[in-house]
Formats: structure tokens, C-alpha cells, sequence
């Protein structure tokens, strides 16, 4: 059997111990029920965790509001790319229908800024895991957890997609029972039926009685969108691993029409019992974690240690999906010839390994950043990729406009997914994303630092994109 990587093009199939071959090389080793667990756990990212405590203290109640309005985006924004996604499954998604609908100036800008965003979330995921880690066995130093957690979700990338898939399977699994269960325990205590629970306080007057539902104000809502809007990063995962599908159609289908309930139960409902269980106001949300203060107030044991387990988990599969992001978005441009031809080289096992192991180390020059210039290089890093993520959902937005027609003209059967109220709905979604990068600008601080290098980045790469396509032009 030959064992030397091939380089992927169309038509052509490799050796298959994990999966059905595909065209483009890769293997379609990701069973449905890694699907389904892997878009369920792609909208329940770390940031909701540890970052809802500062959400909820600058809107007070009215965070719910600012989830609300984000999670509309979101869940519109999915609609758009799910239609994209059902009728041309790719390893590339948005960037790959970019180049298809805008120009391969498009593809290429929003490809290269998306694998920016995951390499980077690489180091800030791994630095995180090992705060965690060293907390609990401090004999083994900061830096070398990071490069603990990074070498084995590596191997698990290299090994084959089915064994990506298992990891996220569990590291998903685990999130999804944790939020489940806080929201059956917090509604218990709410409602008093809590057996050992020592929080009589607890009830839906706490969302009035600090000052109102609206606190700080109608303003407050539009802050507490810019804190909250970065946590859903990630929802468009299961996009990309559906390629990688035995039933990709199947797969972005159930993705898209779940992801309703999904942001309303794991994003507003656990947020609404931490709000039930304590007043905005409680100095604990911010110090502890609003989770872990919500744990505490009912007389959870250990509550602290629970939630540091979650969050490592949540870290793990963060790190875990962000490798696999950026290693097929790397690959699906190495493929379009947008990326050096390496990375378009898969194995017998139909992996990515030169796409895998550069985006790994980039990652591991972003953590060796982030311990050695924290302040300067490793915040530019992190500042100007701040942004991306909108960046990414004003292109899908702009993308699906164009590719709803070219769909009806080559192939109409396949729009099994459609866009609510087209094109209104699409337009509205690209005023909202406008309007937050706006406010963004207008908020000041960190946001407008985000918005502005964020855009310098994106310029560059727009840059460099448009110079290829002339230097392409003139060649031929």
C-alpha cells in the first residue's frame, strides 16, 4: 500500500482505514452522533464561563437582552451559512463560498483572517488550560502545561478525523451535561424544591429589585453586546467538520435547525437562573465566576473546583476544535491554490498533516508571545484578530446573497435549507453586524483597539489578496 502523502485534487482517493475516501482527499470518518454533539457543544465556549460574570455587572438583567439580540445574529447568520453548507459541503465553507460568489479575493482575505483568529485563540486557549492545571499540580510549570496540552491535541489532529471527532464528542458531551444540570438545579432552587439548598432568597424578583431590569440604563444593553458577542465564536464549526461527514446534507440540516434552542437554553437559560439565584449586584459574580457564585449561593460543595474542571474542558475543546479550524481552512487553501500546495497533502488516513503542524506552529510562536511579550506583541496578536469573528459574519451575509442564485441556477435541488425571508432577513443581519462594529468604534478602549488593528490586518491581507489575483491575471 503506498503511505507517501498524494496531493488532493478532484476525482482523486486515497487509502481508507478511517472513513469513506472523498474528492478531495480527505475522509468522511465523522459519524452523526460527532456531529450532532459537536454542533450541540461549538456555541458553549470558555468565554461563557469565565466571561458572563463582567456581562452581567455592566447590564445587570438586561444582559439577557444583549445574549438575545446576539444570539438572533448568530442563529441568523448560521441559517445563511447552513443553506451554503447543505447544497455545497466543503472543508473551506464561508472561504470557499466567498471565492465562489465574490472573487478569489474573497476567499482568500476571510480564509487567511479566520486560520489568524484560531491560531491565536490557540495560544490563548492553552494558556488558560495551564493556569488550571498548574493551580492543581504546581510541580510542573505554567509554560510546560501549555506545551503539554498542545502536543497531545496535536497527536489526536494527526491521528485521523474520527479521533478528533471522538475528543470533541466527550469535551462536548461534558459541557452539555454541566449547563443541563445547572439549569434543572438552579430551577429547583428557584422554586424552593432544591432538597439541602440554603438560599431562600432566590427567586424572579431578583431580576427587578436592584434597581430595575434595566439598571444601568437602556445604553448598557449595546456594552454588554460588545462583551458577550465573542463567546459565541465557533458556532460555524460544524460547517466545516460536516464535509468530513457521512451525510453532510444530513448533518448541516440538523445543525442549522437546532441552534434555536441551542443559544436559548445553554446561553439565556443558564444565564437567567444565574440572575434568579442572586441580585446583578452581588459582588461574588465577578470575584467568583457568576456560575460558580450561583453554585455557592444554593450550597453547592466544592462548587469552585466543579467549574474549574468545566472550564478546563471547555478550554480543551476549544483548542481541540480551533486546531482542526484552522488546519482545514489551511488546507482548503492550499487546495485553491491560496496557500502553498503543501498543505493540500493528505495522508493514507486523508489528514492534513503539513496544514495540522503549521498551524501548530504558529500557535506555539503565539504562546511563547504571550509568556514573552504578553503586553506588546502577544495584545497586538490578540487586538487584531479581536474582530474577525464579525468580519466573518458580514461575509457570510454578503456571500449568501450571491449564492442563492448561483444554487437555483446549477443546482436547485439541493437548497434543502433555505434563509428565512430572503433577502430581507439577510439584510437586516448585515445592518446588525454593521452596527456593532460601529458601536465598537464609538464604545472606545479595548473594542475600538479591536475594531481599527482588526481592520489594519484585514487590510493587509486584502492587500496581498488583490496583488496575487492581479500578478495571476497577467500570467495569464
Amino acid at each position: 500500500m503506498n503511505t507517501q502523502p498524494t496531493l488532493a485534487k478532484e476525482g482523486g482517493t486515497t487509502g481508507n482505514p478511517g472513513g469513506t475516501p472523498r474528492s478531495d482527499g480527505l475522509q468522511a470518518g465523522l459519524k452523526n452522533r460527532h456531529l450532532s454533539m459537536i454542533a450541540i457543544g461549538g456555541v458553549i465556549g470558555a468565554g461563557l464561563f469565565v466571561g458572563s460574570g463582567s456581562g452581567i455587572a455592566a447590564a445587570g438583567p438586561a444582559i439577557l437582552l444583549s445574549y438575545a439580540l446576539v444570539g438572533a445574529m448568530v442563529v441568523f447568520v448560521m441559517r445563511m451559512l447552513g443553506e451554503m453548507a447543505a447544497a455545497r459541503p466543503s472543508s473551506g465553507s464561508f472561504s470557499s463560498y466567498a471565492d465562489q460568489a465574490l472573487g478569489r479575493w474573497a476567499g482568500f482575505t476571510i480564509g487567511w483572517l479566520y486560520w489568524f483568529f484560531w491560531v491565536v485563540v490557540l495560544a490563548v486557549e492553552a494558556t488558560a488550560g495551564a493556569v488550571i492545571l498548574e493551580s492543581w499540580i504546581p510541580a510542573v510549570p505554567q509554560w510546560a502545561w501549555a506545551l503539554i496540552v498542545m502536543v497531545v491535541l496535536t497527536a489526536t489532529n494527526l491521528a485521523s478525523v474520527a479521533s478528533y471527532g471522538e475528543f470533541e464528542f466527550w469535551f462536548a458531551g461534558i459541557k452539555v451535561v454541566a449547563i443541563g444540570a445547572f439549569v434543572v438545579i438552579g430551577m429547583l432552587a428557584v422554586f424552593g424544591v432544591l432538597p439541602g439548598s440554603d438560599n431562600p432568597g432566590a427567586g424572579f424578583a431578583h431580576l427587578t429589585d436592584a434597581g430595575g431590569f434595566m439598571p444601568m440604563g437602556a445604553g448598557a444593553i449595546l456594552t454588554g453586546v460588545l462583551m458577550v458577542v465573542f463567546s459565541f465564536m465557533g458556532s460555524e464549526i460544524v460547517t466545516l467538520a460536516a464535509g468530513e461527514s457521512e451525510d453532510p446534507q444530513r448533518a448541516v440540516t440538523k445543525a442549522t435547525n437546532s441552534v434555536i434552542w441551542r443559544i436559548g437554553v445553554f446561553y439565556l437559560g443558564s444565564i437567567f437562573i444565574v440572575l434568579t439565584l442572586l441580585p446583578w449586584n452581588d459582588p461574588s459574580i465577578v470575584e467568583k465566576g457568576s456560575y460558580v457564585a450561583a453554585l455557592d449561593s444554593i450550597g453547592i460543595p466544592a462548587a469552585g473546583q466543579i467549574m474549574n474542571v468545566i472550564v478546563l474542558t471547555a478550554v480543551l475543546s476549544c483548542l481541540n476544535s480551533g486546531l482542526y479550524t484552522a488546519s482545514r481552512m489551511a488546507f482548503s487553501l492550499g487546495r485553491r491554490g491560496d496557500a502553498p500546495k503543501g498543505f493540500a497533502k493528505v495522508d493514507r488516513r486523508g489528514v492534513p498533516k503539513a496544514a495540522i503542524l503549521s498551524s501548530v506552529v504558529f500557535g506555539f510562536v503565539a504562546v511563547f508571545f504571550n509568556y514573552q511579550w504578553p503586553d506588546t506583541v502577544f495584545a497586538f496578536l490578540l487586538n487584531s484578530s479581536g474582530a474577525v469573528a464579525l468580519f466573518v459574519w458580514l461575509v457570510i451575509c454578503v456571500t449568501q446573497l450571491r449564492m442563492r442564485g448561483i444554487i437555483l441556477r446549477e443546482s436547485p435541488e439541493k437548497l434543502v435549507v433555505r434563509m428565512w425571508l430572503f433577502p430581507y432577513l439577510t439584510w437586516a443581519t448585515i445592518a446588525m453586524i454593521v452596527f456593532v462594529l460601529g458601536y465598537m468604534i464609538y464604545d472606545g478602549g479595548g473594542a475600538r483597539e479591536q475594531v481599527v488593528l482588526s481592520l489594519l490586518v484585514a487590510a493587509l491581507v486584502l492587500a496581498i489578496a488583490l496583488v496575487r489575483e492581479r500578478a495571476r491575471k497577467t500570467r495569464v
